[in-house]
């Protein structure tokens, strides 16, 4: 069975989103804060987590567990609608949900979280590459041989891995990557960018792998 942690301070919410998912087939173990966290986390499969709580806000848990479990997919709501809040969430969670919610989007997003962690537990096969997703070995299957990354093309890479098939904008991983907010204008990502399609694209003139969505930003499907 699927487990969840699920930590929401307010008991309302906390109480039906919880008998939802359970009615849906779902373990849940329902915290209302962030203590006694470690209990936990090594035995679940997702975590959904309120930005706003007592003491350790919702933020600092989800950087917590990624940097302790960088492959459990982590949920993000918030009645915080503000952009920036959206990007510092995504920075290092796989999603992000704003209050209010319907139960059969909240589900969905479970499902789609699930299904890309469960991928993660394979071998990834991207146009001509292999990789594992949790030693990022990255494989070219025409020559089979390894592609080195320097480390921010590794790390921008890593990115869109946590987030394949999300269209990602530049605001997005600038800040997931470089953990900073995004300055129009900067050339940096598309430098960087531009650098690692080198590495990894069969014709880096018409990429294939990281795909470039006009007028939004980047997107890398499996």
């Amino acid at each position: 069975m699927v487990r969840i942690l699920y930590i929401e301070d307010e008991i309302e919410i906390g109480s039906w989103v919880t008998d939802y998912l359970k009615a849906r087939g779902y373990e849940v173990i329902w915290l209302k804060s962030g203590e006694d966290l470690e209990e936990y986390t090594a035995n679940i499969d997702l975590a959904i987590i309120d930005i706003m709580l007592p003491g350790l806000d919702g933020f600092s848990i989800g950087k917590r567990i990624k940097r302790e479990a960088g492959d459990l997919p982590i949920l993000m709501l918030s009645a915080r609608t503000a952009v920036e809040d959206k990007i510092e969430g995504l920075g290092f969670a796989d999603d992000y949900l704003t209050k209010p919610f319907h139960p059969e989007e909240l589900a969905a997003r479970v499902e789609v979280l699930l299904r890309r962690y469960q991928k993660n537990d394979t071998v990834l096969e991207i146009g001509h590459l292999k990789i594992d997703p949790k030693s990022m070995l990255i494989v070219d299957k025409i020559t089979d041989k390894e592609i080195l990354l320097t480390g921010k093309q590794f790390q921008l890479f890593q990115y869109f891995i946590r987030h394949l098939n999300q269209i990602l904008t530049k605001e997005q991983l600038y800040e997931g990557v470089w953990g900073e907010a995004f300055m129009e204008g900067d050339k940096t990502l598309m430098v960087h960018i531009r650098y690692l399609r080198e590495k990894i694209e069969e014709n880096p003139a018409r990429p294939a792998v990281i795909e470039t969505i006009r007028g939004i930003g980047y997107r890398v499907k499996a």
